[in-house]
């Protein structure tokens, strides 16, 4: 199977722009909660129509300050409930908004500014503030202190005035220029349309309906600087979905117990930290043994869930349906309080996701929804579906969306979300083939049509924590020495950079065991681990060898086949992370 899509579930045609979906939910909800703000002591909360109001009040302050229809509104700041409000009000004024991370160095915040010509912006701290004033924005707002003095600002301005504004957009109008990392030379600018935005939220809020209720809730600390998390934040205030935002990752466990969540979005580090605790904690009650048993229970009831999804008739054995039920009694319980006691899905994105993780939480009772984007698809691409799930796959292309496998292996997108180019044509010119956009991400299609990633075109490597590593500095240096033909640096959603190690048969003989051997090579790992970052050193290596006539694994010119090397040596790898 090279190519699979899915119809859309959405139509898109009564909808102007991405402001209707505000419009229409204040219509529709005004005293429903929308909001779970941070306060002093706790937390307050904002219905729809209060949010609603406070968007039409900043609204009228941009078009007081003078913001006109199409120009660009910047916004530096953390994940926080005023993000939401300004990310709304500057589409309501007709401005196009530009995402900064708030980690950003100053050259990268005075390159975004200037190529998108920011005359206004929002500061969540003073180091923002400072950041985007040196790059030469003439109104800097403070989102700390909230945005009253804004509001009075347009206090006078007519609403036939703002809602001239907020109707100039169409639905291919720019909705918002993202930055990407640029982790292959120079960070490109992305434009992601009104029409892009109303169709993943539209569609996505259909197939995940199930998921994303009026009833249910969710907390937000992924970087609303993100395309993901700002595509969740619009499907869950489009659906109804109550929103609770956080600013520091460290605080989401202490606040789950209080917020309750019923879906969380997050990255694969999240779930690996919180194995991780659990598992620190049942050795301290020297328990450890025990934790271990209800790491395999967990995992084989996974297995057979999955297995369930595909229709496959599973009855459990009645031992195993007894040690499950004594392990949810010690541990699966208490994890699932600790999570708040009422999450029902998890979705994890912007790493893969690493498959016994997925099926260790599905068998204590957090199904694991893994799923595939960038953002130039305007965030999910694919994604397994509550009922469907494969782990070790990102799942089936979502509604209105076609994936495609070229013939090297590169993952083709067309569909809704995908942007139409970037703000720079010269970045375009290898950025689409055949109406496809290119992702640079290697793949195939199973028997069911589901997205399996299998690495970088590139080679770039993305491991489990979202950091971005070009391995291609370690592995030269490490190629320098005698023995070694080549190296292939391995982390794709795992937490840390591992190696296979290629060894020049000629040189080393046989064998590859020799305890000096290792200790040679290790000398030259310490010193290619000397040369970069510590994101970018390889803690574990292990030593493998090719022949050089083998051109399954080699090409012609002697250079290594990193993909069938990886598939041939898939067990060591396992064991490099055991």
């Amino acid at each position: 199977m090279r190519e699979v899509s899915t119809p859309p579930l959405a139509d898109l045609s009564d909808y102007r722009n991405v402001t209707d979906l505000l419009v229409r939910r204040v219509a529709v909800a005004p005293d429903h909660i929308a909001f779970d703000v941070a306060a002093p002591g706790g937390w307050r909360t904002v219905s729809t129509a209060e949010f609603g109001h406070e968007v039409w009040g900043v609204a009228r302050g941009l078009v007081a300050a003078g913001l006109q229809p199409g120009q660009s509104v910047a916004i530096m700041s953390s994940t926080r409930y005023e993000w939401a409000v300004a990310d709304l009000a500057i589409w309501f004024a007709g401005g196009v908004v530009v995402p900064v991370y708030e980690s950003s160095a100053a050259s990268q915040v005075s390159a975004i500014v200037a190529d998108a010509d920011v005359r206004i912006a929002f500061a969540g701290d003073d180091r923002a503030r400072t950041a985007l004033l040196d790059a030469g924005v003439p109104l800097v707002i403070d989102l700390q202190g909230g945005l009253a003095g804004l509001i009075d600002l347009g206090a006078d301005v007519p609403c036939d005035d703002v809602e001239r504004a907020r109707v100039h957009a169409g639905p291919d109008s720019p909705a918002t220029i993202v930055y990407t990392s640029g982790t292959t030379g120079h960070p490109k600018a992305a434009v992601l349309t009104h029409e892009n935005f109303l169709g993943q939220v539209l569609n996505i809020a259909a197939a995940y309906s199930d998921i994303v209720r009026s009833d249910g809730n969710t907390v937000i600390f992924l970087p609303l600087a993100h395309v993901l998390a700002r595509g969740l934040q619009l499907i869950c205030l489009a659906s109804g979905m109550r929103i609770a935002h956080l600013a520091t990752p460290s605080e989401v466990v202490a606040s789950l117990g209080v917020l309750r969540p019923t879906f969380l979005v997050v990255v694969p580090r999240v779930l690996e930290k919180i194995v991780a605790s659990a598992a620190a904690k049942a050795d301290e009650k020297h328990l450890g043994r025990l934790w271990a048993g209800a790491m395999r229970a967990a995992t084989d009831a996974g297995t057979r869930a999955e297995r369930s999804d595909d229709g496959t008739v599973v009855k459990s054995p009645t031992a195993l349906t007894l040690r499950h039920r004594l392990y949810d009694l010690l541990f699966y319980r208490r994890l699932r309080a600790v999570l708040g006691g009422r999450l029902r899905y998890v979705l994890s994105g912007g790493a893969t996701l690493s498959p016994r993780l997925s099926l260790l939480f599905r068998g204590m009772g957090i199904p694991v929804i893994e799923g595939y984007g960038l953002t130039e698809t305007t965030a999910p691409l694919t994604g397994n579906l509550p009922g469907a799930i494969r782990s070790g796959t990102v799942g089936l292309p979502l509604p209105g969306s076609t994936v495609r496998i070229a013939d090297d292996g590169e993952v083709l997108a067309r569909g809704v979300g995908v942007f139409a180019g970037y703000r720079d044509a010269a970045d375009d010119a290898q950025a689409f083939v055949d109406g496809f956009f290119r992702t640079g991400d290697l793949g195939r299609l199973d028997e069911r049509g589901r997205l399996v990633l299998e690495g970088r075109v590139k080679d770039v490597v993305t491991t489990s924590h979202g950091k971005t590593v070009a391995p291609a500095r370690w592995e030269a240096a490490i190629e320098e020495h005698p023995l070694i033909s080549s190296a292939v640096t391995v982390g794709e959603g795992r937490p840390y950079l591992t190696a296979l190690i290629v060894l020049d048969r000629d040189a080393v003989g046989a064998d590859i065991d020799d305890s000096q051997l290792r200790a040679d090579i290790q000398r030259a790992v310490d010193e290619a681990n000397a040369l970069v970052s510590r994101s970018e050193q390889v803690r574990r290596f292990a030593l493998v060898v090719a022949d050089s006539d083998d051109r399954e694994v080699m090409t012609p010119t002697l250079k290594i086949r990193r993909r069938e090397l990886l598939h041939r040596e898939a067990a060591t790898v396992d064991a490099l992370y055991g």
